[in-house]
């Protein structure tokens, strides 16, 4: 590690600029630094020592720095990871190529920034040609910091080529008199660049169709003719509407022929070296439509009398690291993948059915292969020790969620009744034993309704219902977070490497929009103290059971970070866990698989762990692919999820809906739908004929001679005028009034947006695009099913 000059006695302390260099020059060396690094590279005494924490909190507080230095390494704000997958955007004047992050969300985070691609000399041969990158491609980066030098915020040495682009567009087919057609892309960033499609090469399309093209040799930068591949059907059909997602973000949906062989080929796992737990009664408890279950659980009173009111809560998880082996052909693939990713009609799964929906699908009264942990919970819910083993296992009963909660309370069916007094009660009571732990550690605790849409047997959308949450389902999330963690602190105890599950606390600007928003209600917003999970619990029990309770509730959400993958522990916020790695679902994440060969090599329950020399630099590597494929996921369910609620409204043009204001900018308004929780715009030229300032601060656009307003989180009454179902957005005119202010206080940081115009690109309808950021909270829950990703 680079050193600065020590300090001595008498010297004075390094300077702020000092600091900030030597942060930026270890991360250009690829090295995360923390306060201890900081204070032994310039040989601080124990005073300079506390000067130093207090500077870092300062230039946390000024926006320049992120972490704390102590349980997260310090780095300076909005930078990148050394590491990074990226997409190469285009090419410069001079022929160089230009990137820049994968997922990038410009609408919290502003212009992605830019990252000019090195050119090693070997690019340049004719023999590496073929694999050299281009535009289109996905690549994953090694980066250094280049402050601004010509534009470029960083440049970027290629490690490896993740993806090439594929010279194949998706689009709408729009059939010619004479016989011909044309292809009207789907990707919003392609729209204008249409394309021909000669007669003889349609491919019995019909006009509007869904249609897979390939685009002629040579002309990936534009081409003017293409032929149709394939027909994918109407955009009314669901199917249609699901496959622009997995194709719009790349995902990987058709397994190759050796992945398939070599699921085909896999022999069930032996008993050699597993302990037979087939007698212990362990149950699944999943979704009513669930096609795999791959966790069960038991739990029982601890008979130790040091242990009274103490319970012994087992999980055990499908051994996927028996049939998918590193470098196979399966463990490839599923490292391509990620995660499943789940749509209202399919699934697209990480690994094939013959391992996900067979092999490791713990059936009842089947035996099936497992790694399980051994939990001793106090009669505080505390854990008092934990052990893992690699078993046998018969599950004893596949019940759904709603049977599972009926039978605790009191209505049993015969699936249920002769298992409710032996198996459900005792999970129930030590579901209420830990309880007591989780409500002493006090976690971020939402609560938002996540929508899911009914299908018609034809795929088209039925209606959207909100599933009730039951306590079913907390018991089950609870019972594997407390896996997650046992699992993380067993690798961590012994020295291995694994991948993370981490959070980090809101970055000081999100606090900032949190604090105006809450100020706009009446609510302050304390600004000294630690940052805690228990202080937005504390802002969401004020408002329970008020008007506002749903939608602070989102703007909570919002205000959270995005979870990752990583390689080097730095806590989780939301959970208010120091130490957590998801275990639990090895079948749906590929870091589960990784943290299950840690723990086979860490313990040494066989030779299918970690390969032998594995590097922290390749986890690191692991970790940023595998959080991308998380995000593109997100992205294209959320997606498919809108352009389906969007087919499901279009046939209610001139209807009207109650619903609330979720976004405001200077282009408009963006509105919440109540129900069916759609999305949509109303342009800041159709609200009235009135000059409107964008109020930054007061999240309002306010007219400048009218005084009419409207803010984040009013309730409005709006007309679906507009409804493009392969964009997935809509749009509303407002039919409610606004409320009356003085317009002399539109407040600090406004900008004025005109009657006749004022609208951003971006959005099908010419407003600032659908305004809605990821959730960094939603998705997966511990058990990588629908829920929240933890």
């Amino acid at each position: 590690m680079a050193r600065a000059a020590p300090v001595t006695a008498s010297a004075p302390e390094p300077s702020r600029e000092a600091i900030l260099d030597f942060i930026e020059s270890e991360r250009g060396a690829g090295r995360e630094v923390g306060r201890r690094d900081i204070a032994k590279a310039f040989g601080l005494s124990s005073g300079g020592k506390i000067w130093l924490k207090r500077l870092l909190k300062e230039l946390a507080e000024d926006g320049e720095l992120s972490g704390d230095g102590k349980d997260r390494p310090v780095h300076p704000r909005g930078a990148l990871p050394p590491v990074l997958l990226s997409e190469i955007k285009s090419k410069d004047r001079d022929g160089d190529l230009v990137a820049a992050p994968l997922e990038w969300n410009e609408t919290e985070d502003g212009p992605a920034p830019r990252i000019l691609i090195e050119r090693p000399r070997e690019f340049r041969t004719r023999k590496t040609a073929a694999t050299a990158p281009g535009v289109g491609d996905h690549v994953l980066l090694k980066l250094t910091r280049l402050k601004g030098i010509d534009g470029f915020a960083y440049s970027g040495r290629v490690l490896k080529v993740m993806g090439k682009a594929k010279a194949q567009v998706l689009g709408i087919f729009r059939a010619l008199p004479d016989g011909s057609g044309r292809l009207i892309p789907i990707d919003k960033k392609a729209q204008g660049r249409e394309a021909d499609i000669p007669k003889g090469q349609t491919g019995g399309a019909e006009d509007g169709d869904l249609v897979s093209v390939a685009l002629r040799a040579g002309t990936r930068f534009g081409p003017s003719e293409a032929h149709v591949r394939e027909r994918l059907g109407s955009l009314k059909s669901e199917r249609a509407v699901s496959l622009i997602a997995i194709h719009a973000h790349g995902i990987p949906n058709v397994f190759s022929p050796a992945t398939i062989a070599e699921a085909d080929a896999v022999k069930p796992a032996g008993t050699a070296g597993r302990e037979d737990w087939r007698a212990l009664p362990l149950i699944t408890i999943d979704p009513a439509d669930a096609k795999d279950h791959d966790d069960a659980v038991h739990a029982a009173e601890d008979d130790d009398p040091d242990n009274a009111g103490g319970y012994v809560v087992t999980v055990a998880i499908a051994d996927v690291a028996a049939y998918v082996r590193p470098g196979s052909s399966l463990d490839r693939e599923a490292l391509e993948r990620g995660n499943s990713v789940y749509f209202p009609d399919r699934v697209v799964p990480m690994l094939p059915e013959r391992i996900s929906n067979d092999l490791c699908s713990l059936r009842g009264g089947e035996d099936r292969p497992a790694l399980a942990v051994r939990l001793v919970l106090k009669a505080d819910g505390s854990k008092k020790t934990h052990s893992f083993h690699r078993i046998l296992m018969r599950s004893a009963a596949k019940l759904s969620y709603q049977q599972a909660q009926a039978a605790i309370d009191g209505k049993t069916d015969e699936t249920t009744a002769p298992i409710r007094n032996s198996i459900l009660m005792p999970l129930w009571a030590a579901y209420g034993v830990a309880s007591r732990a989780r409500d002493a550690r006090q976690p971020l605790d939402l609560d938002l309704p996540e929508r899911k849409l009914v299908l018609k047997p034809d795929g088209s959308v039925d209606r959207v219902i909100v599933p009730e949450r039951l306590a079913a389902h907390k018991l089950i999330e609870e019972f594997m977070i407390l896996a997650n963690v046992a699992a993380a602190e067993t690798l961590e105890k012994a020295g291995s490497l694994l991948i993370y599950r981490c959070h980090d606390e809101p970055s000081l600007e999100k606090m900032r929009v949190l604090g105006e928003v809450l100020a706009s209600i009446g609510i302050k917003l304390p600004k000294d103290g630690a940052l805690r999970p228990v202080l937005f619990n504390r802002i969401l029990a004020m408002i329970k059971g008020s008007e506002n309770e749903l939608f602070l509730n989102e703007v909570v959400l919002r205000t959270q970070a995005q979870a990752e993958y990583v390689a080097e522990n730095y806590g989780h916020f939301g959970l208010n866990l120091r130490r957590y790695a998801h275990f639990t679902s090895p079948i749906r994440r590929y870091a589960d698989l990784i943290v299950h060969r840690a723990l086979v090599s860490a313990l040494r329950l066989g030779d299918d762990g970690l390969p032998k020399g594995a590097t922290l630099a390749e986890l690191r590597e692991v970790s940023t692919r595998i959080s991308a494929a998380e995000r593109r996921a997100m992205a294209a369910e959320r997606e498919t999820t809108d352009r389906l609620i969007a087919h499901f409204l279009a046939d209610q043009i001139g209807s009207s809906f109650d619903g609330r204001v979720g976004g405001v900018n200077r282009a408009g308004l963006f509105v919440k739908l109540d129900g069916t929780g759609a999305d949509g715009f109303i342009p800041a030229s159709t609200l009235g004929a009135d000059y409107y300032r964008y109020d930054e601060a007061g999240h309002a656009l306010i007219g400048e001679r009218s005084g009419e307003s409207w803010r984040l989180g009013d309730r409005v009454h709006v007309k679906l005028v507009e409804a493009a179902p392969v964009a997935g957005a809509l749009r509303f005119e407002l039919l409610s009034e606004g409320r009356r202010v003085t317009p002399e206080r539109s407040g600090r940081r406004s900008g004025r947006t005109p009657f006749a115009g004022g609208t951003k690109a971006g959005s099908p309808f010419g407003g600032a695009g659908r305004g809605k950021s990821g959730k960094p909270g939603q998705g997966k829950s511990g058990k990588g099913k629908p829920g929240k990703r933890r």
